[in-house]
């Protein structure tokens, strides 16, 4: 694209963000007049990234703001009109082009609240409304919230990692385009993350930013000391100096000399980073150098191809690192890359009368379930205990609710009317209406920290973690198991 084109890099309609085969069915719904039935699909997924024991629900702010201005503005019109199918036919009716141009979106979104601890197997997302606008949300609720609960989840494990010390997210450089970037930013720092590196990012989401400068301002000058010099008189309110460029130790040292010269003039060396070698050693040696030389205040900032697992061992090896900045590992969500997450039809409206739904599969973590899905958090004394799923279409009938193990459903849990608990999904998007707060990312963050005090320590080892308890409300697993016998043809058995 040229630069003065005049050309934005995306069009303001995002609504053909979307798979071809959603808007094939809807096509398909519209032509077999079942566009208007109502029907109710669920976001899930179906197991925990990084072999970890929970994950951090993200991106409902995004996806709200999609929500909001979802419509089919006369350039998808325009487009969806030239597609083909294999006769050379148009793909498309120009009646259900204007039906998509006179649509607004009608369904209403309710979800767990942004910064949520959720589990695998239960709703965070649960959408009802007319069939074709439901089925048709499924590809940018999926890209939207896959992504930032995965960066999110792996932002709450580096940060528990790092033990309170700050961490910085440094990863534009190596995200997966501009769009990851930024996604990745935002959901760094629902998870925990401190500030980025990332400006458009601290433009767009109020995020802090952060950085100092790079192994290529050293290299720009005669010495290491003469770079110090300079970036000291350019910005002595911003000093953190990368030391590792030649000589680490040397670095250092070089560092402290210039840090004395900012004394002298009212100002302040913040820090130094270390960004290769032996981090424990260097950081500790760093340490000594410069509490003998008086910056006993001077922070020690660490980077290079950091993870929890790297922060979790520079911990125990006596590392004095008071900051972390992690990058690539953060921001594409290594070794994952992707959470399994997936939107289901779980009920159909006819007549007047809800119809349940289910998908079956050889693979027992696979079988959706069925029903208008909500989740109740049980709580004993402000700490989570378990998570049943319940169905709304036929909520639990006596004063004690029966959670049943999904996989192995002779173990069960029951909980009375007196047993606290909370509603996890909540009001999204109603009918063009944003819910109050959604999107206010310092809640979110505040929301993680909270949720993940109320876990018990072992749920949230960096490795081998305890496992969290979701099942089936009773009724609930009564009616999936009956849904599966009948698609089976062993109703009647």
């Amino acid at each position: 694209m040229n630069a003065g084109s005049g050309r934005k890099l995306y069009a303001d309609s995002l609504s053909l963000l979307t798979d071809l085969y959603q808007l094939t069915m809807a096509y398909g719904y519209w032509k077999s007049d079942m566009a208007h039935r109502e029907a109710i699909f669920c976001h899930s997924f179906r197991s925990l990234p990084f072999k970890g024991g929970y994950a951090v629900a993200c991106g409902m702010g995004s996806l709200a703001e999609y929500l909001q201005s979802f419509s089919f503005d006369p350039s998808d019109l325009a487009y969806l009109e030239t597609l083909e199918g294999s006769d050379g036919a148009r793909l498309f009716d120009s009646g259900f082009l204007d039906f998509l141009a006179s649509s607004h979106l009608q369904c209403q979104v309710d979800a767990v609240p942004e910064g949520t601890v959720v589990f695998p197997h239960e709703p965070i997302i649960r959408v009802q409304g007319p069939i074709w606008q439901a089925q048709i949300l499924e590809t940018a609720i999926l890209n939207i919230v896959n992504f930032q609960t995965l960066i999110a989840s792996k932002a709450a494990r580096i940060c528990d990692a790092a033990n309170g010390d700050p961490v910085l997210e440094f990863g534009l450089r190596r995200a997966h385009g501009i769009d990851g970037g930024l996604a990745a930013s935002r959901a760094a720092y629902v998870g925990g993350c401190a500030g980025t590196s990332n400006v458009l990012a601290g433009k767009l989401f109020g995020i802090p930013v952060r950085g100092t400068h790079a192994h290529s301002w050293v290299m720009s000058f005669d010495s290491e000391l003469s770079a110090f010099e300079a970036y000291a008189d350019a910005l002595p309110n911003n000093c953190v100096f990368l030391v590792d460029t030649y000589n680490t130790i040397e670095g250092v040292h070089n560092a402290v000399r210039v840090g004395h010269t900012l004394r002298e003039r009212g100002a302040q060396m913040l820090g130094i980073r270390l960004d290769s070698g032996d981090l424990a050693y260097l950081s500790i040696e760093a340490r000594r150098i410069l509490d003998t030389a008086g910056f006993a205040d001077t922070i020690i900032f660490a980077s290079n191809d950091l993870d929890e697992q790297i922060i979790e061992s520079l911990k125990k090896q006596g590392a004095t690192i008071a900051a972390w900045g992690v990058g690539t590992k953060l921001v594409t969500g290594h070794p994952d890359g992707a959470l399994g997450g997936v939107y289901k039809v779980t009920a159909i409206e006819h007549d007047g009368i809800w119809h349940h739904r289910i998908k079956l599969s050889e693979q027992v973590a696979k079988i959706s379930t069925p029903g208008k899905l909500q989740v109740r958090r049980y709580r004993v004394n402000d700490g989570y205990v378990a998570d049943c799923v319940v169905d709304l279409l036929n909520p639990p009938e006596d004063a004690q609710c029966t959670m049943v193990d999904p996989i192995d459903h002779t173990r069960r849990r029951q909980f009375s009317t007196a047993d606290p608990y909370d509603e996890l999904l909540r009001p999204l998007f109603v009918k063009d209406d944003v819910a109050e707060s959604v999107g206010n990312i310092e809640k979110a963050r505040t929301r993680v920290r909270e949720d993940l005090d109320a876990l018990h320590p072992s749920i949230k080892r960096i490795t081998y973690p305890h496992e969290y308890p979701v099942g089936l409300e009773r009724e609930l697993h009564n009616c999936k198991t009956r849904l599966i016998l009948d698609a089976r043809g062993a109703g009647d058995e």
